[in-house]
This record gives C-alpha cells, structure tokens and sequence, in this order.
C-alpha cells in the first residue's frame, strides 16, 4: 500500500494525506500531480506492508519524494 502526502516547506506541520493506492505508478502520477505548478510544495510517497511497531504505530518507508 503506498499513501501520498503533500508538504509545504518542508514541515512536517502542513503534511496532507493525499491519496492511497496499491499500484506505485498511480500513486506517483497522483504525487506528481498534486505538485505540479506548485513550487512551494513536494510530495512523499510512503509504503506500508501492514505491520506495527511495538508502539502501534504503522512502519512506513519513504519510496519517493520531491
């Protein structure tokens, strides 16, 4: 599963879920496009597996970003 966020200035603080998908393509055309003409904002794509760590919180990987 890859989730897709958007993040102005590269804060933490303004990250926004964009989308979720299960095929990488169609979650780096949604990244793409969701930047696209908007310098002051990059993309993360990030992919889980399903797993939590011992805090419950999901492992995530970061795969791409702007």
């Amino acid at each position: 599963m890859y989730s897709v966020y958007t993040e102005k200035n590269h804060s933490s603080l303004t990250k926004t879920l964009i989308g979720e998908f299960k095929d990488y393509d169609e979650a780096m055309d949604c990244a793409e496009n969701a930047v696209e003409g908007k310098p002051e904002l990059r993309y993360i794509v990030e992919e889980t597996d399903g797993h939590f760590n011992s805090y419950g919180e999901l492992v995530t990987t970061i795969v791409a970003e702007s």
